[in-house]
């Protein structure tokens, strides 16, 4: 699956959150997204997967329909088709509470299915397969029968990340999807993705905070500032100069994040710098 994003624009009133963005992305890369509150990042993904409708602009992708489509025209149906194939991580992980584990990972195969089976709840053997599977690869399935509430904040993003995989997509978007975790259990999601990227060759764009964990992480950065591209490289390409203009060190507009937060964006390690060598390394068990 291949996407281009063309010209891309959001606009909320007289506030433009995304402008004029445009990049492509081909199949099986690992995209990391940085910047600093408020730079468009989590727009740019709601409009991806067709959470937020684009201001202007197209998304077009190749190898989900029988032609390459503008994901901003879709509707009905085929919207739904689109949104199994592109499948979205959240920072606050969307799980329901009192359902369990098994449950919650479940309900992503919902799509595959007509109505009343869906609201009925009514799974295959098949779809329990892959669900178990999913949990075992992030290493949750002994928890298949907890309630999502009794599982801690790492526990419950990974179980996201198993949910989006049994959708079986051809893209994973992750909206800030370790800012809420400790130093251990964000570097366990981000081994897990980044497993999930090799393995599978599914195309992941993430937006993350930390420029170091983008650097470990990711194939290439795009950093966006005030709604804008202002990099798209390899994270070698990334200099320390543009990696300041890109978070605004050293400046301080109204509305606009406290120098001393912005520094910890810029400077902080949620990550060994080793850690996107050998997905699973042992590390994990090590770190904190």
């Amino acid at each position: 699956m291949a996407l281009k994003i063309e010209k891309l624009s959001k606009a909320f009133g007289d506030l433009v959150a995304v402008n004029d963005v445009s990049f492509d992305v081909p199949a099986g890369q690992m995209i990391g997204i940085i910047g600093r509150s408020g730079a468009g990042k989590s727009t740019l993904l709601r409009m991806i997967n067709r959470l937020a409708d684009p201001t202007s602009g197209r998304i077009l992708v190749e190898g989900v329909f029988d032609a390459p489509v503008d994901v901003a025209k879709l509707k009905g149906k085929r919207l739904r088709q689109w949104r199994a194939q592109c499948a979205m991580v959240f920072q606050q992980f969307n799980l329901v509470p009192r359902l369990t584990v098994m449950t919650n990972v479940l309900m992503a195969r919902i799509s595959y299915h007509p109505t009343l089976r869906s609201l009925l709840l009514l799974f295959t053997p098949k779809d329990r397969a892959f669900t178990i599977r999913a949990l075992q690869r992030l290493d949750m399935v002994s928890h298949a029968l907890h309630r999502a509430d009794e599982l801690s904040g790492g526990q419950q993003q990974r179980v996201a990340i198993a949910r989006a995989l049994v959708q079986e997509p051809k893209i994973l978007l992750a909206d800030e999807p370790i800012a809420s975790l400790d130093l251990r259990n964000a570097t366990i999601v981000m081994d897990a993705l980044r497993r999930i990227n090799r393995e599978d060759g599914i195309t992941v764009i993430c937006n993350l905070h930390l420029l170091q964990t983008a650097k470990d992480y990711c194939d290439r950065i795009i950093g966006m500032r005030k709604g804008e591209i202002v990099f798209d490289g390899k994270p070698s390409d990334l200099s320390d100069a543009m990696a300041r203009e890109i978070y605004g060190v050293g400046e301080h507009g109204a509305g606009e994040p406290a120098d001393d937060d912005v520094e910890l964006a810029f400077t902080a390690t949620q990550t060994s710098t080793s850690a996107a060598a050998e997905p699973g390394h042992e590390k994990v068990a090590k770190v904190g």
